[in-house]
């Protein structure tokens, strides 16, 4: 029986594909496995499921909290576009061209004018702007949305990418450039600061190249997780917007000289795309492991019963609301259907940070086991330390997970000088390439063609070398990389 049991308990992990062996293959897995998101009959999308969906809540409660307190309010703009609103600014529609669905007909009616699927808002939301802002008084406008967008992929993964996905997108307007610049720099902060210590995901930040900023915007700033695989993830960006979608839909304001002046605006976004980097980046052979921060259950309690179960279970409970009234968000499994090595492979396969097992010969003694998901280490601990311990070691298992992160992104970076050195990191050691770039497009490209590489962004520091591309002088040190 006990052979029977195991050989049960060890289901849960046998569908997964070793990490090492076929990274795609084990995302795939783990996504369905932990019951985060299914396939939809419409191709391209995804079910989101439950479990999936309560840590895009965990995201959207954070974020939300930080766009509040940074003075930002929600609004909801309509899904559906109206074409000449995307065509008023040339660049703006041009680029998301190719990813635009479009609504041609009503009922048994063809519509007069096509509809586009929101690809994203800049559009409406400039001619909503146009409409209210009349005096300088009337700015700035800080406004956030958390909606859908639909964008026609070719190539789809769940979360990572997908034809329909959800975000969150914010759209201000500014008297000055000068305020636009700070909202643009705020919010990219607000991204970092949530990537890292909320998510535990380490992020590098900088500025798009011209080639890769958003459509319409003059200057995007950008988030970047590196995956274990050595490719990017674009995780959150901040775009200047400049006056261009102001100039486009007439975003007018007598200023306090009685002058009329356009605005200045700017849009920023993080999407459910940021659930693929939490999975890819900090899972294993055994699931996923959630940072304790964004974890919808940070603890679970599982009773192992053999004999009398209401002393275990009244234990169970009475731990779970000691963690409860700490904040703690706990759950208790008292299934009597599964046995607890099942359970064990279950929650592990979830990435909750911390089991705590209870059972008789621990009530004898006086004692709790607690588990971590992060390193498996178990430990028993005297019931008066229950509250101290799970404290410490919720702290140290987001610290942990940031740590490990930050380890592939630095095992995955290298610097080089010549453009075989170039081909070589990116190639060969599957991983990122710190380099200086001249700033031509022609060298830019060169990336693309010939590596299938991107500039991820400009770092913030001087260039150590010649172009590696062309060899004359470099203006930019940047980080190229294969990308989501």
């Amino acid at each position: 029986m006990a052979e029977k049991n195991k050989k049960n308990d060890q289901k849960v992990l046998d569908a997964i594909t070793p990490k090492s062996t076929d990274i795609s293959k084990w995302y795939t897995d783990v996504v369905l496995k932990a019951r985060l998101a299914d396939y939809s009959p419409v191709k391209g999308c995804m079910i989101i499921r439950p479990y999936g969906y309560s840590i895009w809540e965990g995201v959207q409660r954070v974020l939300d909290a930080e766009f509040k307190r940074t003075g930002h309010e929600n609004a909801y703009f309509p899904i559906f576009i109206p074409e000449s609103f995307l065509t008023k600014e040339a660049e703006h529609v041009e680029g998301f061209a190719p990813e635009v669905a479009w609504v041609t007909q009503g009922g048994k009616e063809k519509l007069e004018e096509r509809l586009a699927i929101r690809p994203t808002s800049e559009a409406i939301i400039g001619h909503m702007y146009a409409k209210w802002v009349e005096s300088y008084r009337d700015l700035p406008i800080l406004i956030n949305q958390w909606a859908n967008v639909v964008r026609w992929e070719k190539v789809t993964r769940p979360f990572l990418r997908t034809t329909e996905f959800l975000w969150q997108e914010g759209h201000t307007a500014h008297r000055t450039h000068e305020e636009a610049m700070e909202e643009v720099m705020r919010m990219l902060e607000v991204y970092r600061n949530f990537a890292e210590n909320t998510l535990a995901l380490p992020v590098v930040t900088g500025e798009k190249s011209q080639k890769e900023k958003f459509a319409g915007a003059l200057n995007t700033y950008t988030i970047e997780a590196l995956m274990p695989d050595g490719q990017a993830l674009q995780s959150g960006t901040s775009h200047d917007l400049g006056q261009n979608f102001s100039k486009a839909f007439n975003i007018q304001f007598l200023d306090s000289d009685s002058e009329r002046k356009l605005a200045w605006t700017t849009s920023w976004g993080m999407s459910t795309r940021i659930i693929g980097a939490i999975i890819m980046l900090h899972g294993d052979d055994r699931g996923l492991r959630l940072p304790p921060k964004i974890a919808p259950m940070q603890a679970v309690i599982i009773p192992i019963i053999y004999k009398e179960a209401e002393p275990v279970l009244s234990k169970a409970n009475q731990i779970s609301e000691r963690l409860k009234s700490r904040g703690i968000r706990v759950h208790t499994d008292a299934r009597d259907t599964y046995k607890p090595g099942w359970k064990y492979a279950e929650y592990e396969m979830m990435g909750v940070p911390l089991r705590i097992e209870i059972g008789q010969k621990d009530l004898e003694k006086g004692q709790i086991c607690l588990v971590r998901r992060d390193t498996q280490e178990k430990m028993f601990i005297p019931d008066a330390e229950l509250e101290s311990k799970v404290d410490f070691l919720m702290n140290d298992i987001q610290q942990n997970l940031y740590n490990q992160a930050l380890e592939i992104r630095k095992s995955k970076t290298f610097k080089a000088s010549t453009f075989a050195e170039f081909m070589s990191v990116v190639k060969e050691n599957s991983g990122m390439a710190d380099v200086s770039w001249c700033g031509k497009p022609s060298c830019e490209e060169r990336f693309k063609s010939e590596a299938g590489a991107t500039i991820r962004c400009l770092q913030n520091e001087p260039a150590f070398s010649k172009c590696v591309v062309c060899g004359e002088e470099a203006k930019h040190r940047i980080y190229v990389a294969r990308a989501y």
